[in-house]
């Protein structure tokens, strides 16, 4: 008896592969006009750091221009190097708290869960819900050397110091830091927890050599995130630092003033400043994409 039917099908297979052969070029020129999109304004900041203050302002923009390191040396010659290592610190000492917490934490979230686990995993949520400004005068005050004796508040005595910035950037990205690392560990297959328990394996062993390694990429991704975090954190360290442990964020307003803002100088300080936590990306990027790509296909 013959059919049709493999003939047919062998046609629509054919269709099907040829509209996705065609539609694959279009996709890839539209993530191509995307990408250039998202990263004109980083290169719009870049070339304008080469540029005197008045092609910085020029209209229409200047393509071809005589490059000069004029900006950057007057970056250099205000003492950008001490912003810059403040916020290297508070940002890589931060994150090294921030995963010392979040890992176990969110190691028991996921695998060794206990009652009321939604509640506590909405408890380190809501903390982030409050905004920025709310929460100021209170931290002013506990960070203060006296706190507030009419308000029977006492101090810390952190209020200017590194140890403060340190306090209040680990106490900011442990939430997130939770959240994400709690996703990460479901993925963690249950059998292979379930074996290394019968062969006699302990918490901190199946934490350390057996759930960590799986979830490696995802870890990495954190990290880069919460350092991402700190980096940019302009509003606490504007409020709560001290002339000696202001971050690179307090550094660019300097180029904001009543004369008026200097672009080009504020562009090559943006430059330096970004060009770390780029660095860092680039050399992380298979673990980042790895990591930020976990749990999306089941």
């Amino acid at each position: 008896m013959q059919t049709r039917a493999l003939p047919a099908a062998g046609r629509l297979r054919r269709r099907r592969g040829f509209s996705r052969e065609k539609a694959s070029p279009l996709w890839a020129i539209t993530a191509w006009i995307v990408a250039l999109i998202a990263f004109y304004p980083v290169l719009s900041m870049f070339l304008t750091g080469f540029k005197t203050e008045s092609g910085a302002v020029s209209l229409p923009p200047a393509l071809v221009f005589l490059p000069t390191l004029e900006n950057y040396r007057a970056v250099f010659a205000i003492n950008f190097l001490p912003f810059f290592g403040n916020s290297l610190i508070a940002s890589l000492i931060s994150t090294f708290f921030v995963m010392v917490l979040a890992i176990p934490c969110a190691y028991g979230l996921a695998l060794r869960r206990t009652e009321k686990w939604r509640d506590i995993l909405f408890f380190f949520i809501s903390t982030r819900f409050m905004p920025p400004a709310g929460v100021i005068v209170p931290l002013y005050v506990l960070y203060s050397a006296n706190g507030d004796p009419e308000l029977g508040a006492f101090g810390l005595d952190l209020l200017g110091t590194m140890r403060g910035l340190i306090i209040l950037y680990t106490a900011m990205n442990l939430p997130i830091a939770i959240w994400m690392l709690r996703s990460f560990f479901e993925e963690v297959p249950r059998d292979v927890l379930d074996a290394a328990r019968v062969d006699g394996a302990g918490v901190m062993r199946e934490m350390l050599q057996i759930v960590f390694p799986m979830v490696r990429p995802g870890v990495v991704a954190t990290i880069f995130i919460a350092i991402i975090f700190a980096w940019n954190e302009f509003f606490f360290a504007f409020n709560l630092a001290a002339a000696g442990t202001s971050t690179v964020p307090i550094f660019m307003v300097r180029f904001v003033t009543s004369e008026g803002l200097f672009w080009a100088k504020l562009a090559a300080s943006c430059t330096m400043a970004v060009f770390p936590i780029v660095l860092l990306g680039w050399l992380a990027q298979g673990q980042l994409v790895r990591g930020l790509s976990m749990g999306a296909v089941k």
